[in-house]
């Protein structure tokens, strides 16, 4: 028996269908006094077939009113917008599964003894350069490969040292 989905998740599903679908945007609810809907956080929302992500989509701010908006923003994006994957189809959707990641707010770190991979996401920026990674990812083990990943996503170099890191915690949603 599947288990049920959080009201978080099956907003984001929701989003996903209808737009891919009918092209449609659908409001967010009504009332979206639901716990962590009528919240605002950055919020990331990721797409995945049979264990593979199929798209991943976020922001680490809040850009919209509340949760409930951002998620179907970023629902829609991850879906449609994600560079390393063509736009999702409409014979995909059934196979899709969804999670949600709700983002604390950014704290700056000045000592990689203050990460763990699986605890913290992180945010390595220097200049205009800005690069996020997730916690507790599958395949990433240690602070060293995070932060390696997190800085190759950023285009900077692995060796550079002379960046800003932030970290922060999660929220997931399945």
């Amino acid at each position: 028996m599947e288990t049920p989905l959080s009201p978080l998740t099956r907003l984001a599903r929701e989003a996903v269908e209808s737009y891919v679908r009918r092209r449609e945007v659908i409001c967010p609810p009504v009332d979206p006094a639901q716990g962590e809907l009528k919240e605002r956080a950055g919020v990331f929302v990721s797409l995945k077939i049979k264990g593979r992500l199929r798209g991943c989509i976020g922001t680490f701010a809040p850009t919209t009113e509340n949760v409930a908006s951002e998620i179907i923003r970023n629902a829609i994006a991850a879906a449609t917008e994600d560079p390393r994957f063509l736009p999702v189809s409409p014979d995909e959707l059934s196979e899709i599964t969804y999670s949600v990641d709700m983002l604390s707010p950014p704290e700056k770190v000045d000592d990689v003894s203050g990460l763990d991979c699986n605890k913290y996401g992180v945010i390595v920026t220097q200049g205009h350069r800005r690069g996020l990674l997730l916690p507790a990812l599958e395949g990433v083990n240690t602070v060293d490969e995070q932060l390696r990943i997190t800085k190759a996503k950023a285009g900077i170099h692995p060796e550079d040292n002379n960046v800003e890191i932030l970290r922060f915690e999660v929220r997931r949603f399945k």
